[in-house]
């Protein structure tokens, strides 16, 4: 089982289609999303980060995008409410998209625009029920979109300009940001379809690649090795406590 299990880590380590430390940074993300949150490989992969020459601003930024796993309640939620709402005729059936939206609402629509790069007809819903919480969302998910860092290595220019040349803040390329947001996405602690195909999109509209977006799922393959890690390791305390009986 042991040979079997290091073949299966070892594929994206010789194809390389992402650098060492950008795998390690995903791998990081896979273990500390809040759906999967497993400490040793939480430990493993902070440590395997640094010893590539991650920075801690990295690493930081790899947590903050990792983060965001939460709005998926909203992304779910929000139009299942819409439609109990409609069932029970607390709302109509006939305004979409933007319409009837305010001044604000359609100022926050841009600013998530500008600060995100892209957007979706999933957040038009969320944003006429609760613009206050989506202007919330914005801020806290834009942060590693928005702040300029120092004291960073420069990101790989094949990793870091999309086919639109965008400005870069943050740390991380954005192509590597949206694949941070597939890794989590993708898990099989999360597989949140919706979020995986946008960001699979953004990724090849970024000038990423499908071989970098296989790679990500064959690190996210990784994560069922834990079952062993932690499985094992119970066998062999009981197995010893057993011997000691």
């Amino acid at each position: 089982m042991f040979t079997a299990t290091q073949s299966l880590l070892s594929v994206p380590q010789k194809k390389q289609h992402l650098s060492p430390k950008h795998q390690s940074l995903i791998s990081l993300a896979i273990a500390s999303a809040s759906t999967h949150l497993y400490l040793p490989s939480i430990k493993k992969h902070t440590k395997l980060a640094l010893d590539l020459g991650a920075t801690v601003p990295e690493i930081v930024e790899t947590l903050c995008l990792t983060s965001t796993l939460g709005i998926h309640a909203c992304n779910i939620g929000v139009p299942l409410l819409l439609d109990v709402m409609r069932e029970e005729g607390l709302v109509g059936d006939k305004t979409t998209g933007m319409e009837g939206m305010d001044k604000r609402q359609w100022e926050l629509k841009e600013e998530f625009e500008k600060k995100r790069g892209y957007w979706h007809a999933f957040w038009e819903d969320f944003l006429r029920l609760d613009p206050e919480f989506f202007d919330a969302y914005l801020q806290f998910s834009s942060v590693p979109w928005t702040t300029t860092s120092t004291g960073s290595e420069a990101p790989q220019e094949s990793e870091s300009e999309g086919k639109e040349g965008k400005e870069n803040k943050g740390v991380l390329p954005p192509v590597i940001k949206e694949l941070v947001y597939v890794a989590f996405d993708a898990a099989a602690t999360h597989l949140y379809q919706p979020g995986l195909r946008l960001h699979m999109q953004n990724v090849i509209r970024l000038g990423g690649t499908p071989e970098m977006i296989m790679e990500v799922l064959e690190l996210c393959t990784a994560l069922s090795v834990a079952t062993l890690e932690v499985g094992l390791g119970v066998l062999d305390q009981e197995l010893e406590g057993r011997e000691q009986e």
